[in-house]
């Protein structure tokens, strides 16, 4: 059993969809089961809660192989990024209780530097609060956004770039 983290988005539906066609059993935690029925559908085992709710994501975290976990995107955060000091929190008292067997956590390129702006902080911020995790813990950074390729293949249509 693995836990996915942001399972009805883009990337944690990729890595459930990966997990399942390879045969593994999946939990997610969820704040809306509308939104993730098609997942139970699959086979999902769904947990309520919420990325803020330490409590919750011990539960999920209960028994698995190992988890994906990531932050959710805040594009225009406060200037002392409390809302992702807040999930860090969360996870943090969450994965140093429950202490999965591996963590798989959602990064980017520039995350390595500890000052900045935007997303690319945010995740400084998450790196730097998993340090004292005993939990084996990777950091898989993107190369870049997908949706930054967007406008360039806009342009390119038009037959130039």
């Amino acid at each position: 059993m693995f836990l996915v983290m942001g399972i009805t988005g883009k990337v944690g539906g990729a890595t459930a969809e990966h997990l399942l066609a390879h045969g593994k059993e999946v939990r997610a935690l969820i704040r809306n089961r509308d939104k993730a029925a098609n997942w139970a559908n699959q086979g999902v085992e769904l947990v309520d809660g919420d990325w803020n709710d330490s409590a919750a994501i011990e539960r999920a975290l209960k028994g698995v192989e190992g988890a994906f976990v990531m932050l959710p995107p805040v594009w225009a955060p406060s200037p002392d990024y409390k809302e992702a000091r807040s999930v860090i929190a969360s996870y943090v008292e969450a994965l140093t209780k429950a202490a999965p067997p591996r963590v798989v956590a959602l990064s980017s390129m520039g995350a390595n530097r500890t000052s900045g702006h935007g997303v690319i902080a945010a995740l400084s911020l998450l790196e730097q609060g998993f340090r004292g995790l005993t939990s084996p813990t990777a950091f898989v950074r993107a190369g870049g956004f997908f949706e930054n390729f967007l406008y360039g293949l806009q342009v390119a249509q038009g037959g130039m770039l």
